[in-house]
């Protein structure tokens, strides 16, 4: 009987595209998938390091998961427990001091030695070098079919913004070749896929080498969605998570051009105060920020734009709180996310003075206050609209599916046939939360 694994995945849909492909490696490896822990003789834990709330997770799993394999032991059954993922990266040497039950820790460049390692009667516990080309190699094409699918096409960042983890966990930026991501996006087309969700830390800053003519020529990220619009059957092209100051005007008109590439981007500022982006090493300012706004919708009438904030930075004082909301309500955000300050060990902010928790708070249930409220006001602007919508599964109700539109919004409608992979015409009838309910039009 073959060996069974179960991975639990933590964090960003790039540690989701990993445990995809980690799984693919281990079943092609002739191990099988399980549904839970308890089950499992290998258990995995892909993890996340942006906040300490998601290593915290890590280390209680951990304790449960070690209680587990003591059990199989007393039985006379053996398990591995494997961490990876970027808490992997950066606390390799303190997992395993914090846990003794841990067989083996794999950075987010190194998940593909698994199946090999564990072969392996004697193995070295910590793997964490930055391998980029040699974990892409080893993938394969996946034969997954769902309707909506990621492709990591960027790892990596060379910003490093004083409050971020990524350069020390993911390594310096390093970008797929198109011809790689061209196969498997067509492959995954194939089985079924109507939308590619392109990702990266740094996805804006993608660049690649093609020949042409007999010479090498640089695609950059808008030549790239133009090549992948090409393909037959796809529907939807988006992607995240970019650095405003890696839009270029290639990629902008590649927005007004192809009608494939959504109108919707997610453009992380943290901070509305010109103070606290240089304090986060973020390399422009808010005029910058506030310009290429205007620019992109001066070309693309109908782009939504999300963003990410963070609240309570060291140093961030009343006003410059105040500059960040100034900044909210001159842009109209169709949504956001937003977090309160969260040190993490290593970075250059971690060895700043917080500011108060309560002040934090406050202002951290201010700015999401006026975020939910933008996004509802977005939202309404939609009602007895119709609107294209890309369903991709089955809702909770009988009869019930689920799709988005082209700004990423849920709509729930109700059929008798099913939908599941279809555009369809759906007029808005109904705002809840953050969900529409609508009827199709045939």
């Amino acid at each position: 009987m073959n060996r069974s694994f179960f991975i639990k995945t933590y964090g960003c849909q790039m540690n989701e595209y990993d445990s995809e492909k980690l799984n693919d490696l281990l079943k092609f490896s002739g191990y099988e998938q399980t549904s839970n822990f308890e089950n499992s003789d290998i258990a995995i834990l892909n993890t996340c390091h942006i906040r300490e709330k998601a290593s915290e997770k890590l280390y209680s799993d951990l304790g449960r998961l070690s209680a587990f394999k003591e059990n199989k032991k007393k039985i006379g059954k053996k398990m591995h427990i494997i961490v990876t993922g970027c808490v992997a990266q950066a606390e390799g040497d303190e997992i395993l001091k914090r846990n003794k039950s841990v067989d083996f820790v794999f950075g987010p460049q190194n998940f593909h030695e698994l199946p090999k390692i564990l072969k392996k009667k004697k193995a070295k516990k910590i793997h964490n070098n930055f391998l980029y080309e040699e974990k892409f190699k080893s993938f394969s094409l996946s034969s997954e079919k769902n309707v909506s699918k990621l492709i990591t096409i960027q790892e990596g960042c060379d910003k490093f913004c004083s409050f971020c983890v990524v350069p020390y966990t993911r390594g310096k930026e390093f970008s797929r070749t198109v011809e790689d991501i061209y196969a498997e996006a067509r492959s995954l087309v194939e089985n079924g896929a109507k939308e590619i969700i392109m990702l990266g830390q740094n996805v804006s800053s993608y660049k690649s080498s093609v020949i042409k003519s007999g010479k090498d020529q640089n695609v950059f990220l808008g030549e790239l969605c133009r090549i992948l619009s090409k393909i037959d059957g796809l529907k939807r092209i988006r992607y995240l998570t970019s650095h405003p100051i890696d839009i270029n005007e290639e990629l902008i008109d590649e927005h007004k051009q192809n009608t494939k590439l959504m109108p919707f981007l997610h453009l992380p500022i943290q901070s509305g105060s010109n103070k606290i982006l240089k304090s986060m090493n973020r390399k422009h300012t808010r005029e910058f920020y506030l310009g290429l706004i205007k620019k992109i919708k001066g070309k693309v009438k109908n782009m939504a734009f999300s963003s990410d904030f963070i609240v309570g930075y060291p140093g961030e004082s009343d006003n410059d709180f105040e500059e960040t909301l100034d900044l909210i309500e001159k842009v109209k955000f169709a949504s956001s996310y937003s977090f309160k300050y969260s040190a993490r060990p290593g970075t250059p902010s971690s060895i700043k003075k917080c500011i108060d928790d309560n002040i934090a708070n406050k202002r951290l249930k201010k700015i999401q206050q006026t975020l939910n409220a933008q996004q509802r006001e977005f939202n309404i602007s939609f009602l007895s609209d119709t609107v294209e919508v890309l369903f991709s599964n089955k809702g909770k109700k009988n009869n019930q599916f689920v799709g988005r539109t082209p700004h990423l919004q849920p709509v729930h409608v109700f059929s008798k046939e099913n939908i599941i992979g279809k555009i369809l015409r759906v007029k808005i009838e109904r705002l809840t939360s953050f969900s529409f309910h609508g009827n199709l039009i045939t």
